[in-house]
């Protein structure tokens, strides 16, 4: 970062997307009639369950397969996880908790500074796209981190990416192209 701008930039973590196996068959109709805040959806051939603490919502297949969404943490998403499994155990399925995984992070940050978009894309042609036409942002792939990171006129940051260590490096990486694209201030 720069030397005369010493503000750490809060990177706030919206989405947390993890995926976890039950080992076990499990009876769609069963969740639906028998469990707490259930949406069955028998034309995608799924079971919505939320939470409310942690606040999750999660997608359960016959197969035994959940994805959870919307934790704010890598914790957040364990923890929700491990209640939905309890839920489940409680409704009289064999469940074991295994193949957890974090799968996608969504963050945003927000930089103290405007960023003029076409010089950022002009700076950075092959990783950099911006098509005003098709979308606001300018995205910019880090193929290493796998993150994808959209850059909006404002400064706002969004950065998509598999676990929070890859989107807090992203920021890092980003953060310098973006310091020396920034749009100067306005004087009034």
């Amino acid at each position: 970062m720069d030397s005369s701008n010493d503000d750490a930039l809060d990177i706030i973590i919206t989405n947390v997307v993890a995926t976890f196996r039950t080992r076990c068959h499990l009876n769609l109709r069963t969740i639906a009639l028998e469990g707490i805040n259930v949406i069955y959806k028998p034309e995608l051939g799924k079971v919505l369950m939320k939470l409310r603490k942690p606040k999750i919502t999660a997608s359960i297949w016959s197969s035994g397969k959940i994805i959870c969404t919307g934790a704010t943490s890598e914790d957040e998403a364990k923890l929700g996880a491990r209640r939905l499994a309890r839920c489940l155990q409680k409704l009289g399925f064999k469940v074991r908790f295994s193949a957890f995984k974090v799968v996608n992070v969504l963050a945003v940050c927000s930089m103290p500074f405007a960023v003029h978009l076409i010089d950022f894309t002009k700076n950075n042609r092959p990783i950099a796209s911006y098509e005003p036409e098709l979308h606001p942002a300018a995205m910019y792939r880090i193929k290493h981190l796998k993150a994808t990171v959209q850059v909006f006129s404002t400064g706002s940051v969004t950065v998509t990416g598999p676990n929070v260590q890859n989107v807090a490096t992203a920021v890092e990486q980003i953060y310098p192209l973006l310091f020396e694209c920034q749009k100067p201030l306005c004087k009034s």
